[in-house]
């Protein structure tokens, strides 16, 4: 019994290690960015979705560009959300970071707009 318990947290162990390793590849990262802008837009109304575009660097395969206007920010931070619990450990935290720039980015100009 012991032994199905030790045997069971290795190998949990080493999926998250694996995940670790796989979820930070940039090819990884632009499909979760594809369906993302693709469900952002979705969501959106018509006249929003193309404010919405990522691009990848070609030179620096890690490097994203997340283009969105401040009225669709809030379908991307949905879209983010609706799919952080099917990602990988390590890209699952990489959207989390990057839905919190979002937010602080909207927070500035909501600050702009007030003054």
């Amino acid at each position: 019994m012991k032994d199905d318990i030790t045997i069971k947290a290795l190998d949990r162990l080493s999926e998250m290690i694996q995940d670790t390793k796989t979820g930070f590849d940039p090819d990884i990262l632009f499909n979760w960015y594809k369906i993302i802008e693709s469900e952002a837009k979705e969501a959106c109304p018509e006249k929003l979705r193309d404010s919405i575009k990522v691009i990848q660097d070609p030179l620096l395969p890690m490097k994203f560009e997340l283009k969105s206007s401040r009225r669709s920010a809030k379908y991307v931070v949905e879209a983010i959300n609706r799919n952080l619990s099917s990602m990988p450990f390590t890209t699952r935290l990489y959207f989390q970071k990057l839905e919190e720039m979002i937010d602080s980015e909207a927070a500035l100009f909501e600050n702009r707009d007030n003054e």
